[in-house]
């Protein structure tokens, strides 16, 4: 600390010691106390008497001590100062802890007594380095609104709930009735609502009674800790549109805007294979929009279920045309209005006419489904901007004929037409699994969850064949005959599989790695193929002499 001292140009001349000094001298050296201090740089006015105020405003002796001893990172050196402890709707003013190498000073101010009525007062000044202010604290973001919520409303006394982990509190809310009481004249007790509004902006004449605002507008849970101001650019939602409501119990006809874009659940009604009883009619929702649904479309679909009662959607669009398929997905309530869905059993994920129960019918066992994933094809999503790019070549060189995109639901056993296999055992067109469909030998009285009206050895011995014959042609060529013979006879030979255990929707084994049954089964039945293929190559190589 050299040069503490002023020098001769920067002195003042009621200070002739220090004039009559011709050369400067440097400052002694005194040694820093070790001691260590951390300072908070209040943005307030803080007296002796207010410190426990401003402690609980910034949470608390154990929240700030907590905060200088943290890392260097700024995200987990946040400091928080609440106008309102305790209230949690008031947004805090964040605060940052950073380094700092600062010096605190203790200053000392004696004043000594006068001599007489004339003589001034002379005050003597001690300053002293009390230690190293290592850490400081600043606030110097822009402190938002404070928020006046009224703690009396339902929301507020939730999240107080929430806050409290009071599980009772929870448990009592209720969403209350919209009673559209939006503006309300202040009552005379003053009671606490949101800000004062201009009767001119309502349409009211000027009066004595002050209009309020009741909007409920509530602040949300969490705050943003944005602290810069940004460019809102603020637009009215275009999908609002202001609409004409009637009141059901005064007949008072009101404005509100409401969102036409809003989603609407037009799904099918879903069951689950325990169910006891199936859906006879749509939904309550999904019959108001019969009126609105196309006639014509509307009896072409309920044509096709009366010809067969369960249908994939992909079996059921082969039977619609281009336009109508468009129409199906765009309205999404056409097939809700004609079916419903099981989530689980043999008919999972199929469109079910409404009313109709397979597990009551032994003829349903010809519309059960079998699906097994490629494992060599992985399911990926495309973009938008592909999906609209292929879609604009397809229209462009569309040179396929339209009956084979028809067929896709159809298994032949002779062409491939997609890579994955989700079949309606009636559309297996194949001779020897059509065979093995219609044979009426080994069928169960009752019907199962897992296999339906087939017995498990009589269903498994289907899925093999489909399968064997799906991935050979995968690998490029037909299986046949023969190799059908060989699998089913090892079918034969082997044990009947029992089933003891209920089987649940959805579920697999979730181990790390672990595949489904018919995946495995299909990634043996693919190597298989393969060791096939390269003993038939080796047997069919001439050999060298």
């Amino acid at each position: 600390m050299e040069n503490a001292e002023a020098g001769p140009s920067n002195a003042s001349t009621s200070h002739p010691q220090i004039q009559s000094s011709s050369q400067s001298k440097p400052a002694p050296l005194r040694p820093l106390p070790s001691m260590h201090f951390y300072s908070i740089e209040y943005p307030g006015y803080v007296k002796s008497t207010s410190v426990p105020l401003a402690l609980e405003r910034l949470g608390g002796q154990a929240n700030i001590e907590a905060a200088f001893k943290r890392g260097g990172n700024k995200s987990e050196c946040a400091l928080e100062l609440s106008m309102k402890p305790g209230n949690p709707f008031t947004h805090p003013i964040p605060g940052e802890v950073l380094p700092a190498s600062n010096i605190l000073l203790k200053v000392s101010k004696r004043r000594l007594k006068k001599k007489n009525s004339k003589s001034e007062i002379v005050g003597e000044y001690k300053i002293e380095a009390v230690g190293v202010v290592a850490k400081s604290a600043r606030f110097r973001s822009m402190a938002d609104y404070q928020y006046n919520a009224n703690m009396n409303d339902a929301v507020s006394q939730l999240r107080t709930s929430m806050d409290m982990m009071d599980v009772e509190g929870i448990l009592k809310y209720r969403i209350p009735e919209e009673k559209e009481d939006y503006t309300v004249i202040e009552s005379e007790d003053g009671a606490d609502m949101d800000t004062d509004i201009d009767p001119q902006l309502v349409g009211e004449k000027e009066s004595s009674k002050k209009i309020r605002s009741n909007l409920r507008l509530l602040p949300p849970p969490i705050f943003s800790r944005q602290n810069v101001p940004q460019l809102y650019n603020f637009k009215t939602n275009p999908a609002s549109v202001l609409t004409a409501v009637i009141d059901e119990e005064t007949g008072e006809e009101k404005k509100r805007l409401i969102n036409r874009m809003r989603w609407k659940g037009y799904g099918p009604i879903a069951i689950n294979f325990s169910d006891k009883d199936v859906p006879d009619k749509p939904s309550d929702t999904i019959e108001a929009q019969r009126a609105e649904a196309d006639s014509k479309l509307l009896a072409r679909l309920q044509e096709l279920f009366e010809q067969r009662p369960v249908w994939t959607r992909t079996a059921i669009f082969n039977q619609l045309s281009a336009h109508e398929v468009r129409e199906v997905l765009n309205t999404k309530y056409m097939l809700p209005l004609v079916s419903y869905v099981f989530q689980d059993g043999p008919w999972r994920d199929t469109q079910v006419r409404l009313g109709y129960d397979p597990r009551e019918d032994p003829e349903a066992r010809f519309y059960q489904r079998v699906y097994f994933r490629n494992v060599n094809h992985p399911i990926t999503r495309p973009s938008v901007v592909n999906r609209r790019q292929e879609a604009r070549s397809d229209v462009a060189n569309a040179r396929v004929d339209s009956t084979e995109d028809k067929r896709s639901h159809i298994f032949d056993g002779q062409t491939m037409s997609k890579e994955t296999a989700a079949y309606q055992l009636c559309d297996l067109h194949d001779l020897k699994l059509k065979e093995m469909v219609e044979n009426e030998e080994d069928l169960r009285d009752t019907c199962n969850e897992r296999d339906g009206w087939f017995t498990t050895h009589a269903f498994e011995r289907i899925k093999a064949v489909l399968r064997l014959k799906f991935f050979s042609l995968l690998s490029g060529h037909i299986a046949t005959d023969q190799e059908v013979e060989n699998l089913l006879q090892g079918q034969t030979h082997a044990e009947k599989p029992k089933v003891t255990h209920r089987v649940r929707p959805s579920k697999h084994n979730m181990a790390k790695g672990a595949l489904r049954e018919e995946d495995a089964a299909a990634m043996r039945l693919t190597a298989i193929l393969d060791q096939q293929a390269k003993n038939f190559a080796s047997q069919r190589k001439p050999k060298a002499t």
